[in-house]
C-alpha cells in the first residue's frame, strides 16, 4: 500500500496509530518495570541487584537483532516479518507475566527483546510507505514522538500498575494492544503479507557471530559497568576487550562479504553517517538527564517512584505536541536548521536549569523537563530526515535498523555514563562543602547549636546536609555536562550535506 495522493486520510492516520502503537510498546517494555524491581526482588526471593538482569537481558537482546533487520527482512517479507514480531512479543510478554524464577523471567525478556527489536524499524518502514510522499515528515514526526515517550511513561505507567495489581501486569498490559496492532496491519496489508514468500538468502555465520559476541558484550559491559566498579572487575576488562576485537574484524569482514548481515557500506553515505553519530551522542546525552532525575528525586528529595516519574513525566507534554508540528515542515526547511535549533534549545535549557537546590518544588522540576522537551522534540524529528533522507529505497529498512540501534546504543551509554559522572562531581563538592566545617568559619557556630544533640551527633546530621547538598550540585553538574555535549553536536551537523526532501519509500 504506497500513497501516491497528497492528502493524509482518516485511513491512514488509523494504520499510523497502530504501527506508533507497536514501536511505543516497544520502548515502553525497556522501561516498564524499572521501577517494580524491589517488588520481583522481594516475589522471587532474591537480592535487588541481581533483579537489574530484566532489564539488561532485554536490551541486549534487542541491540543484537536490530542490525540484523534489513537482512532479516529481505528473507520474510516488512510486512510478514513486523505482524509476527509483534504477535510473538505478546507470547513473550506472557511468558514474562507467568514467570515463576528470575531465571525464567530473564529467558522470557531476552525473547522478549529478540522478536520485539523488528517492531520499531518495520513500524517507521511502514509509516514511510503509507504516507504521500510530501506529507512523510508528518509520519516521521509521530513515530519518533512514540519512541521518546515510551521511556518516559514507562515508569510512570509500571509504577501505577504495580501499585493497583502486581508487576505481573507490566507485562500483560500490552498483549491485547499487540495483538490489535498486528491486526490492523494484517487486514490493511493483506496482500502484500500473501505476496511475500520466504526467500532463502545465504547465511553470513560468521558475521552473526561476530555481531553476537561484539554488540552482547558491549551492552553488557555498559549495563553491568557501574555495578561492578568497572575496569577493577576482570569481568568488564574482558567484556571489553571481546567487544572491541569482535566489533573491529566485524566491520571488515562485512565489507568484504558478498552477501553482509550488515551492510556497512551505509556508513559510505555522508549524511548517514552524520545523522546517525549525531543520534547516538544526543541520545547519551539526553538519557543521561533522563535517568539521573528520578534517580536524584527518589534518593536524596524523598520522592517515590511514581511521584518522582510523574514529575519527570512532563518531558513528554512538547512532544506530544510539537512533533506533528515540526513534521509538517520538514520537507520545507533544511532539517540541518531544525536539528541545530533543537540542539541549541536543550543546551539552553540545561544550562539555565542546572540551579536545583534542595528546596526545589515537584512543580519547578515538571517545568524545566517540559522546556527540555522542546529541544528534544525539534531534534530527534529532524534527524531521522538527516539520516534516512539520501538512503536508497532498497537499503532503508536496513538503514532504519541500524539508526535504531545507535539510538539504543547511545541509551545504554548515557544511563550507564550518569552515575560515574555524578559519583564524582557530588565527591569533589562533599570535599569542597566539609572544608568549609570549621571553627573559623562565622557561620560554623550558628549552625551546630542550632541543632540539638551531642556534638557527634550535630556532625552526623551536618554531613547528612552536606552529602544531600553535594549530591544536588553533581545534578546540576550533569546537567550542564549534557548541554555541552549536545551543543558540541552542532558543527558537526552543518557538514551533512542539505537535507529538506523526504525519506525515500521502504519498498
Amino acid at each position: 500500500m504506497s500513497n501516491t495522493n497528497d492528502k493524509i486520510t482518516g485511513k491512514i492516520i488509523f494504520i499510523t496509530i497502530a504501527l506508533a502503537m507497536g514501536s511505543f510498546l516497544n520502548m515502553l517494555n525497556a522501561s516498564i518495570v524499572n521501577v517494580s524491581l524491589t517488588h520481583i526482588a522481594g516475589n522471587f526471593g532474591i537480592a535487588t541487584s541481581k533483579s537489574t538482569w530484566i532489564i539488561t537481558s532485554y536490551s541486549v537482546a534487542e541491540a543484537i537483532v536490530l542490525p540484523l533487520i534489513g537482512w532479516l527482512t529481505l528473507q520474510f517479507g516488512t510486512v510478514k516479518q513486523y505482524i509476527w514480531s509483534t504477535i510473538l512479543f505478546a507470547m513473550a510478554s506472557l511468558l514474562c507475566g507467568m514467570s515463576f524464577s528470575l531465571s525464567s523471567l530473564i529467558a522470557a525478556r531476552l525473547l522478549q527483546g529478540v522478536v520485539g527489536a523488528s517492531m520499531i524499524p518495520l513500524s517507521q518502514t511502514l509509516i514511510m510507505r503509507i504516507f504521500p510522499k510530501k506529507k512523510r515528515g508528518i509520519g516521521m514526526a509521530i513515530w519518533t514522538m512514540t519512541l521518546i515517550l515510551g521511556p518516559i511513561l514507562g515508569p510512570v505507567i509500571g509504577g501505577t500498575i504495580t501499585d493497583v495489581a502486581s508487576w505481573r501486569w507490566c507485562f500483560y498490559f500490552s498483549i491485547p494492544l499487540c495483538f490489535l496492532s498486528s491486526g490492523v496491519i494484517y487486514y490493511v496489508f493483506k496482500k502484500e503479507y500473501a505476496n511475500e514468500k520466504f526467500t532463502k538468502i545465504k547465511g553470513d555465520i560468521v558475521g552473526i557471530f561476530l555481531l553476537i559476541s561484539g554488540i552482547g558484550s558491549l551492552q553488557v559491559f555498559l549495563e553491568q559497568g557501574t555495578d561492578l566498579d568497572w575496569f577493577a572487575s576482570p569481568f568488564i576488562i574482558i567484556l571489553a576487550i571481546t567487544s572491541f576485537m569482535s566489533l573491529s574484524i566485524l566491520g571488515i569482514w562485512e565489507w568484504h562479504h558478498e552477501s553482509p548481515v550488515i551492510n556497512v557500506r551505509l556508513f559510505l553515505n555522508k549524511n548517514f553517517t552524520i545523522g546517525v553519530f549525531s543520534l547516538l551522542i544526543a541520545s547519551a546525552a539526553f538519557y543521561m538527564t533522563a535517568v539521573i532525575l528520578p534517580f536524584w528525586l527518589q534518593n536524596v528529595m524523598g520522592y517515590t517512584s511514581f511521584i518522582s516519574g510523574k514529575t519527570t513525566a512532563t518531558l513528554g507534554l512538547p512532544i506530544l505536541f510539537l512533533s506533528p508540528f515540526i513534521g509538517k515542515y520538514t520537507d520545507k526547511i533544511d532539517n540541518r536548521y531544525i536539528t541545530i535549533t533543537g540542539f541549541i534549545i536543550f543546551a539552553l535549557v540545561s544550562f539555565s536549569t542546572a540551579n536545583y537546590s534542595l528546596n526545589v518544588t515537584s512543580s519547578y522540576v515538571s517545568y524545566t523537563r517540559a522546556l527540555s522537551g522542546i529541544g528534544l522534540a525539534f531534534f530527534f524529528v529532524a534527524l531521522n530526515n538527516v539520516s534516512l533522507g539520501s538512503i536508497k529505497p532498497t537499503e532503508i529498512v536496513a538503514a532504519a535498523g541500524i539508526f535504531n540501534f545507535m539510538r539504543n546504543l547511545g541509551n545504554s551509554i548515557g544511563g550507564s555514563l550518569f552515575i560515574p559522572l555524578w559519583n564524582h562531581s557530588r565527591a569533589y563538592h562533599h570535599e569542597v562543602l566539609a572544608s568549609h566545617i570549621h571553627s573559623g568559619n562565622p557561620n560554623f557556630l550558628p549552625i551546630i547549636n542550632s541543632i540539638p544533640g551531642s556534638l557527634q551527633a550535630k556532625l552526623v546530621v551536618i554531613n547528612g546536609l552536606i552529602t544531600k547538598e553535594a549530591a544536588t550540585m553533581g545534578v546540576n553538574d550533569v546537567l550542564l555536562i549534557s548541554g555541552f555535549i549536545i551543543l558540541s553536536l552542532v558543527p558537526f551537523v552543518l557538514l551533512a550535506n542539505k537535507t529538506t526532501a523526504t525519506v525515500q519509500d521502504g519498498h
